[in-house]
């Protein structure tokens, strides 16, 4: 599989990634056994780039990584965590001491002396504004406890702001074919500043594996039931913000739009991968065949002119008018 530079510090990853919140927490259960096999899974496919966070299980999805790791000494990955939503979100909590408090805890949960790449995750606002908490992060490197910093955002507008600052390495954003803005405000100020793209929420939170009717019921502990309406964090985590009746009957278009032997889902993280600045993008898995088949994604062909005009109609029908004023 090809891999990407995250321009600013030249480290590389997979151009189809692997996020693993499905192996912490909120989507269901997940067993020990089965989220090794999916980290397998995954690696023998060509996947270099693991995506986590200190939350995840409240810890359970670093410490996965690193006894997967552990077992894999052959391997080159780089790990990429988030830190930040451990504690009430108000900007007075991004603070040095903090920092280290949770960089000391993940690098354990990690298995490891200097973490590779370290992301906000998805702070308040203001946080991506304030010259202090950037000076924290530089003094972090320094220390050598992490190689790297970026942040994961919400919104372009904070995606803009950080990728302003000189040291930020990458940004991790909401983009798929239900969520189309950053490519018009993000993606091109990425590129001109040397900063990484992650690409997050691929498949809408399955919805664009056209697997989903309306009458889809999840378990009471997936976000998918729980944060519907935003009701945990930001609504934009959940189906990528859009309805899911009106998602639903948009995936089916979408679904149809599929060349020959291409599924879903690998339609949608093929088009990420096309899109000019894009890192890898993070889809997620929770068995070992839908880790193969996202990561198959990342040597299928480049889809056809009239397939992203297609994809573009149908974003501009059905879905643009429910999430850009928002995100």
């Amino acid at each position: 599989m090809d891999e990407r530079e995250f321009g600013r510090s030249q480290q590389r990853g997979s151009v189809v990634g692997l996020g693993t919140w499905q192996l912490g927490a909120d989507w269901g259960d997940v067993d020990d056994k089965q989220a090794l096999a999916v980290l397998e899974a995954a690696a023998e496919s060509g996947v270099t780039f693991f995506d986590t966070a200190d939350v995840y299980g409240d810890g359970r999805s670093e410490q996965t990584i690193a006894a997967f790791l552990r077992s894999r000494p052959d391997l080159r990955v780089l790990v990429a965590t988030k830190m930040g939503r451990r504690v009430e979100q108000i900007p007075e909590n991004y603070v040095l001491d903090n920092f280290r408090a949770w960089n000391d805890r993940s690098r354990r949960n990690l298995g490891v002396d200097r973490i590779d790449l370290v992301q906000l995750h998805c702070p308040p606002t203001p946080v991506y504004s304030r010259d202090e908490v950037y000076d924290a992060l530089d003094t972090l490197v320094e220390e050598g406890r992490i190689a790297a910093y970026g942040v994961s955002v919400e919104t372009c507008a904070e995606a803009l702001t950080a990728i302003a600052r000189p040291n930020v390495a990458s940004v991790q954003i909401i983009l798929n074919p239900f969520r189309m803005k950053p490519l018009r405000e993000v993606l091109p100020a990425a590129r001109e500043a040397g900063v990484g793209i992650i690409a997050r929420v691929p498949l809408a939170s399955g919805l664009l594996s056209g697997r989903y009717t309306k009458d889809t019921v999840f378990p009471e502990n997936d976000h998918r039931t729980f944060n519907r309406h935003g009701e945990a964090f930001d609504q934009g985590e959940t189906f990528a913000g859009v309805d899911f009746a009106t998602g639903v009957e948009a995936a089916a278009e979408f679904a149809a739009l599929a060349p020959e032997g291409c599924t879903p889902a690998q339609l949608a993280v093929r088009w990420i991968i096309q899109q000019p600045g894009v890192t890898t993008v993070i889809p997620g898995a929770r068995s070992p065949e839908q880790a193969r088949a996202n990561a198959a994604a990342g040597t299928m062909p480049p889809l056809p002119e009239e397939t992203l005009i297609a994809i573009r109609d149908l974003y501009e029908r059905r879905i643009k008018d429910q999430v850009e004023h928002r995100w």
